[in-house]
């Protein structure tokens, strides 16, 4: 694939379109049915060389139609081959029914299909436009294929996945490999379909890149190229306050620890200097367990003001380990006309009364980051957390336009969403990321970001990567400190 198209998602509705520009102007479809069908067999045959039979079930779409040219492929390539097929093929029309006549092979009915040791499975009955739950036989053939535990070679996407939100639509195939063309679409990427998919291939089968890229939104997986603009080396001139003055804040003396990972994280991922503000009753605390990282007293609003008299103090993170409460939602609307990390205990403080945080970022530039997990985006979001019909991307998407800030809906497939409808989905991830402190570090990352000058959305979609890559780099056995010490170079 181009760069252009490489790390591009695109909805099941824009590919629609886009097939329908590539005919409107001129490019023959079955040319492109015959290139992805082609591409099908190419990655049966390379990736599952000891296979003794690869059965290819066919349904009764376009996706279909990719599956009996991949049959007649691999039947002239010499393999043995077996086609069944779902629904009547005396039905279909268009390309599809030009490639099922161009199909030599005879076809049995898919419901008498019974797999076989040394079987590959192809997977052509649904693809990713797929919005409904699959028929009961479908589902039936999707038991009995996941039992025998067979490979599975999935065209598109496994049947089964709605193709705009990774959802399972009744059953679905697991897929050892998913071929699909020209772009990913979101339920690649999204959970439960991304670890049904397998391995992801994305084949070009020769749709100009223009029209691709003249039907897809903003919205992309997450990777370097989306910010590495912003994270150029450092120049021989610079000092401490031009990398940026970052402050976390600390709860109370029994639960200091949150707050030290985010002012840890921050320092090594690149603020100039890092100062935990502290209560009183803390300062021993925090004070036995910092070095290169400062202290303040900051015990109360009166104290947060004074300090915010310093110009050079551009960066907040508020939430790890602060408590839910009245100090908490005080602190934050002081602190909105700064590049703010609103995290943890910063949200949750926000249950009742969100609306006035969301004026506050609005009336102040929304330079803020959220962070909330599954947990936290249902309390602070829960009209749009109870819509079954959006997908988590777009879920996303509603709560930054509702909040102007932000959202990185954090989770195996994190969401970073900007109230402009920009968005990302993180895919480097390990699952044992999910331990005690790694969102603490997470917040420290972001917050170093935003100190540095990032703008708020590149800040965020940055440190999740980081944050994928420390945990990748740091092993199963992590620790939120051995997270912090993981946390890779920004260029």
């Amino acid at each position: 694939m181009g760069d252009a198209l490489e790390d591009m998602l695109v909805t099941p509705v824009e590919m629609a379109a886009i097939d329908k520009d590539a005919a409107d102007s001129g490019i023959d479809s079955f040319s492109l049915m015959r290139s992805a069908g082609l591409a099908v067999s190419a990655a049966a045959l390379r990736l599952f060389p000891a296979g003794l039979r690869f059965v290819v079930l066919c349904g009764p779409g376009n996706n279909g139609g990719d599956g009996y040219v991949a049959a007649e492929a691999l039947a002239e390539s010499g393999a043995q081959v077996a086609l069944y097929i779902l629904g009547d093929a005396d039905k279909l029309r268009g390309d599809a029914a030009r490639a099922c006549k161009g199909c030599r092979l005879a076809g049995l009915p898919v419901e008498a299909y019974e797999p076989q040791a040394g079987d590959i499975v192809v997977d052509a009955l649904f693809g990713a436009g797929l919005a409904r739950d699959l028929p009961g036989v479908a589902q039936t053939i999707i038991k009995r294929v996941s039992a025998s535990r067979i490979p599975v070679l999935a065209v598109d996407l496994p049947s089964g996945i709605d193709g705009r939100s990774g959802e399972v639509r009744g059953a679905s195939f697991t897929a050892t490999h998913t071929v699909t063309f020209m772009a990913a679409k979101p339920g690649h990427v999204l959970m439960p379909g991304r670890q049904s998919c397998g391995t992801l291939e994305v084949f070009d089968i020769g749709i100009p890149t223009r029209l691709v890229a003249a039907r897809a939104s903003d919205l992309r997986i997450n990777g370097p190229a989306d910010w590495r603009h912003y994270s150029r080396g450092l120049d021989a001139g610079t000092h401490k306050y031009k990398r940026g003055h970052l402050a976390v804040l600390s709860g109370g003396p029994t639960s200091t620890g949150a707050a030290r990972l985010s002012a840890a994280a921050g320092l090594v991922a690149g603020a100039g200097l890092v100062t935990l503000g502290s209560p009183p009753e803390a300062l021993a605390a925090n004070a036995s367990h910092l070095t290169a990282i400062m202290l303040k007293e900051v015990g109360s609003a009166a104290d947060l003001a004074e300090w915010l008299r310093d110009k050079r103090l551009n960066t907040f993170v508020l939430g790890p380990g602060f408590g839910v409460g009245k100090k908490a939602r005080d602190f934050a609307l002081m602190l909105c006309d700064r590049a703010l990390v609103l995290d943890a205990d910063g949200m949750s403080s926000f249950q009742q009364g969100r609306e006035e945080l969301f004026d506050k970022i609005a009336g102040n530039g929304g330079q803020v980051v959220m962070t909330p997990h599954e947990g936290e985006f249902a309390r602070l979001f829960p009209e749009i957390a109870a819509d079954a019909a959006l997908s988590k991307i777009e879920k996303a998407q509603a709560a930054a336009r509702l909040s102007h800030a932000v959202i990185i809906y954090k989770g195996p497939d994190t969401v970073v969403a900007a109230p402009s409808g920009r968005a990302v989905v993180n895919v480097n991830a390990p699952p044992w990321l999910a331990t005690a402190g790694s969102g603490d570090v997470l917040a420290g990352i972001i917050g170093a970001h935003l100190a540095q000058g990032f703008p708020a959305f590149e800040a965020a979609a940055a440190a999740v990567w980081r944050h994928g890559e420390a945990g990748i780099c740091a092993g199963r056995a992590l620790t939120a400190e051995r997270l912090v010490e993981n946390i890779p170079p920004l260029a």
